[in-house]
């Protein structure tokens, strides 16, 4: 019996050690383009991002197809149908600027996407976009609107105005930036509500980079408000443990959840339109108590190793040991690109081909355990970068 323990001990170990070789091994020779450039700067277009997007050109060009996924989608969470859109039309704006040749074609897509949205909005009201338990209560402020819709609207307004011009939508751009700024600043957290008496930083960050777009198409200036609400963040939305932004808070201010990965990527990319060093700090926090890397595979927790929150549906499925948060590492790989952490993107992507099933097809390419969010935000993260480059040269920086 010792020995057959001893034998087995020693199988365990051998296997250890192979696999610490073999890993590294794997990620070295499957992934060399990737470690080679994994964030593009040449000009254009990378391969990768053409194969990409020739798998959301051809879903919002086939209505069939699209009504099919948007439908599974929408059953599983009203949320991604939204976000798909944003993220697509973001990385649309993002792909006419380093490519003109594409712009006709991109922005006729916007603009069925965003009049699409604006017309289900119209006919349907916000909660077409919600999660069920947005009618579960009354929300505090009156009446009743979304943080996380009105901010998404205005930028993919915003983005597609940046690109060029359509005077069609200035008026309604105004107007809901009015809106917004007012329940933020009647707010005491200076935040508006997304659901009934919840704030999410997400779209609250996502709503000051909106307004600043909008600031610079329309001549506005709402610096002095982006100072008090980042001074007010840093001393009542900070987690005091990593010095991450919560995700979650009453109108009030009482946090409600504490960081998450799924959250502080896209919040820290936002914010690099209002104040780059805060947005800058959030990123590197987040990196420091969120990566995980493993013989060169990256992948992103949704909550800091000690400070586990609740599993929902933005975490997705948490896979055990390596805590990975499917949806934390997609949008990891927004942040990383915008911050341009090549390392972080790299690893990321390498752990995306190893288990996320790629599926190529005459020339185009998706991901078999993603969904038509997940991929959006992949590709708005191979493309991101111009854009917010545009907003800061038209803004004077």
């Amino acid at each position: 019996m010792e020995s057959r323990a001893r034998r087995v001990v020693t199988g365990c170990l051998c296997l250890g050690v192979a696999t610490l070789l073999w890993v590294p091994f794997l990620r070295h020779f499957l992934f060399t383009e990737h470690d080679r450039n994994p964030i593009w700067t040449g000009p254009g277009l990378s391969p990768y991002t053409r194969a990409l997007a020739a798998r959301h050109l051809a879903f919002w060009s086939d209505p069939a197809q699209r009504s099919r996924e948007l439908g599974d989608l929408r059953r599983s969470n009203a949320e991604w149908d939204f976000m798909g859109r944003t993220y697509f039309v973001l990385a649309l704006a993002n792909m006419s600027l380093r490519e003109p040749a594409l712009k006709t074609q991109a922005l006729s897509i916007i603009d069925y996407i965003v009049e699409e949205t604006l017309r289900l909005e119209s006919r349907q009201g916000f909660y077409h976009f919600s999660m069920p338990y947005a009618r579960n209560r009354p929300y505090v402020d009156s009446p009743a609107r979304s943080q996380f819709v009105d901010s998404e609207i205005v930028l993919m307004m915003g983005a597609r105005r940046l690109v060029e011009e359509k005077e069609a939508w200035r008026e309604p751009l105004r107007e809901r930036v009015r809106l917004m700024i007012e329940r933020m600043q009647r707010s005491p957290s200076l935040s508006a509500e997304s659901y009934p008496d919840e704030c999410w930083t997400f779209d609250n960050a996502n709503a000051l980079a909106a307004i600043r777009i909008a600031d610079v198409l329309d001549g506005g200036d709402h610096r002095p408000f982006f100072r008090e609400w980042i001074e007010h963040a840093k001393k009542t939305l900070i987690e005091p443990h990593t010095g991450i932004l919560v995700s979650e808070y009453t109108r009030a201010g009482s946090a409600m959840d504490g960081p998450e990965g799924s959250s502080i990527w896209m919040v820290a990319h936002a914010l690099q339109l209002i104040d780059e060093p805060f947005a800058r700090d959030q990123y590197d926090r987040a990196c420091r108590h969120l990566r995980r890397s493993i013989c060169g595979f990256d992948v992103s927790r949704e909550w800091p190793a000690d400070a586990t929150g609740r599993q929902d549906i933005d975490s997705g499925v948490v896979i055990p040991i390596v805590e990975a948060s499917p949806g934390a590492s997609g949008l990891a790989l927004l942040g990383a690109a915008s911050f341009g952490d090549s390392g972080f993107y790299g690893g990321l992507l390498a752990s995306l081909e190893m288990a996320a099933f790629p599926v190529s097809n005459n020339g185009s390419l998706r991901y078999a355990a993603s969904n038509q969010v997940g991929d959006a935000v992949l590709l708005y993260s191979t493309v991101v970068g111009p854009l917010w480059a545009e907003v800061k040269r038209r803004g004077g920086e």
